[in-house]
């Protein structure tokens, strides 16, 4: 056998043979019983629902095999015409969403601007509400019966619905992922880079060009690919303010709910996963070819913040323009909670928060108890996949990275048939229990504490795991006290994200719902089609307040779990028995 480079964590195998890698596992049973594991539950929870759906596809009303679904779409100019729309709003609200959260993770982590922790707090709010609301205040803001255009600028029917509102919507919604995302890698830069660089006289934008930003790359591609993914599926906000603005995933669940052509609605649904497998293939390529290593075992300074005022002010101006926005659509849906009719009577009223706490509580409480089940198991779950994937070699990784990612580029209504397809029979039945629905969460949202913990990993150096198995450490231990707190920032965005998508989701579980578990997104979309537009308003601002608390919480819980300064340090020195031993030792 060759002998192991410096570079190479020791419970790694040498090479890409499987029968040397099968080998290696065989001599960890803990780490070959955790992968079998995983591999049962992508198997039962991703790939199974995802080959019902493409089976259901691919069957006509008859139950017989047959290709005219997909003679249909594909010879159908407005579905082509769907698919364009979808590709290009898709590609718009990527390139838009991920600049203004690189910006905003650029000015908050790498900069001294003033207010940068509200700032911070002010880019989570857009994600922590359901994605439907935005669209309401961009009617009540700029339709034909708008605070704005109507009354203060005086244009009557003026049209709000299409590409341009829903481009603005859907950048507002989904940048606080690529900040997310992006938060993690920039903080995980090692600034002595910069320090070199800057020291042998290189400008600041010539640092950024050739240093902060190649070392970013791979979260930038990766942000873009959650954001892009996201956009695709998103049905709230095109169904809401699309208008004649056609999108696959509305159309899907159109073709399913209102023509009742589950086949054709299936066989539509799977259109989505060209583009968004080709966009996560692409990502892949980008992020092995150009990531760096710039985490390793040595003691790094102090970091340094940038302090120029022509840096500094022109981002303090970005983040106040994005944040007077926000402030802009959140307030106007906060004000209309507030009145008795919006646009009609502005009178204040407290009616609406009294009906949503006589009607809505027990769906609110669903809500966050199924969250809360979901999100440190979807986080969890991504951080160990995300370390099995980069970190161990074993066959049929591929296979697990992939089917990881699969989930989160479904359509939600999709999502929910699926499940219904394979929950509702024997010998495994979970339609109408809660469990459903925390299994919906976990595996939709997973991906992006995957994604965010791999993009991290690529930039830890290997040899920090090296020196834990030279000590005698298991892969369990080193995962758990050395890994997983160096994957912090990650692990809490994956937790964020999970948390906040398990309360706020609308089309994932619109099929997945019961009398007894009814859920806050589904009483607030009624709302909405019954036109109580106020009541919804209330019950969206209760849901934010509690999301917000929540959020705290848990950032509370991680520094204290995953950090070790945050627990104090030792009183006393550890016993022979507590202090791992170096095999082969003397």
């Amino acid at each position: 056998m060759p002998k192991k480079s410096a570079a190479t964590p020791l419970h790694l195998p040498p090479d890409n043979n499987n029968r040397n890698q099968l080998q290696m596992l065989l001599r960890q049973p803990v780490l070959l019983a955790t992968i079998i594991l995983i591999f049962i539950v992508l198997i039962t929870f991703v790939i199974i629902p995802i080959f019902n759906v493409l089976k259901l596809g691919m069957m006509d009303s008859d139950g017989g095999l047959s290709f005219n679904n997909a003679k249909k779409i594909l010879q159908s100019s407005s579905y082509m015409k769907t698919f364009g729309n979808s590709m290009k709003l898709g590609l718009s609200v990527g390139i838009c969403a991920t600049l203004v959260g690189f910006i905003f993770a650029f000015a908050i982590n790498k900069t001294e601007m003033p207010g940068r922790g509200f700032f911070k707090v002010v880019s989570m709010i857009p994600i922590i509400s359901p994605p439907f609301i935005l669209s309401l205040s961009m009617i009540f803001l700029f339709g034909r019966y708008g605070f704005v255009t109507r009354g203060l600028l005086g244009i009557k029917g003026n049209d709000v619905y299409g590409f341009n509102s829903l481009l603005v919507i859907q950048t507002i919604s989904y940048f606080p992922i690529a900040y997310l995302t992006l938060s993690g890698i920039l903080q995980s830069l090692d600034p002595s880079v910069e320090d070199a660089a800057y020291s042998m006289g290189a400008k600041r934008g010539r640092i950024f060009r050739t240093v902060t930003l190649p070392l970013a790359m791979p979260g930038v591609v990766s942000a873009f690919l959650l954001v892009f993914i996201q956009s695709l599926e998103d049905f709230s906000n095109p169904a809401v303010i699309g208008g004649n603005y056609s999108t696959l995933a509305v159309e899907t669940y159109r073709t399913i709910t209102g023509m009742f052509d589950m086949n054709l609605g299936a066989m539509l649904s799977l259109l989505l996963l060209l583009p968004t497998v080709a966009a996560y293939l692409f990502q892949k390529y980008w992020v092995r070819k150009k990531s760096f290593v710039t985490m390793s075992g040595k003691p790094t300074q102090e970091r340094r913040k940038l302090h120029e005022p022509y840096i500094i002010w022109p981002l303090f101006v970005f983040c106040c323009l994005v944040t007077f926005v926000i402030f802009l659509f959140y307030g106007t849906v906060l004000v209309g909670a507030f009145v008795k009719t919006w646009g009609i009577d502005y009178t204040f009223t407290l009616k609406h928060f009294e009906y949503i706490l006589l009607t809505g509580l027990t769906a609110l409480k669903n809500s966050v108890t199924l969250a809360l089940y979901s999100a440190p198991l979807g986080g969890l779950l991504g951080m160990v996949v995300a370390y099995l994937t980069v970190r161990v070699r074993f066959p049929g990784k591929k296979v697990m990275e992939t089917s990881s990612m699969l989930m989160f580029a479904i359509p939600g209504t999709v999502l929910g048939i699926s499940y219904i397809l394979t929950f509702n029979t024997p010998p495994l039945v979970l339609t109408g229990t809660s469990a459903i629905l925390i299994a919906a969460f976990v595996f939709r949202n997973m991906p992006v504490a995957m994604e965010s913990g791999s993009t991290t990993l690529l930039q830890i150096d290997p040899s920090i795991d090296e020196a834990s198995a030279v000590l005698g450490a298991s892969n369990g231990y080193t995962f758990r006290r050395i890994t997983l707190p160096l994957l912090r920032n990650a692990f809490f965005s994956g937790l964020v994200y999970a948390f906040v998508r398990a309360i706020t989701a609308v089309s994932a579980i619109m099929f997945l719902v019961s009398p007894k578990w009814s859920l806050a997104t589904t009483k607030i979309y009624s709302l909405y089609e019954i036109g109580l537009y106020s009541e919804a308003a209330a019950y969206s601002a209760i849901m934010i307040a509690i999301i917000l608390i929540a959020i705290g919480v848990m950032s509370l819980l991680v520094k204290l779990l995953l950090n070790p300064r945050a627990r104090g340090p030792r009183k006393s020195k550890p016993t022979p028995e507590q202090t791992p031993k170096m095999e082969g030792a003397a």
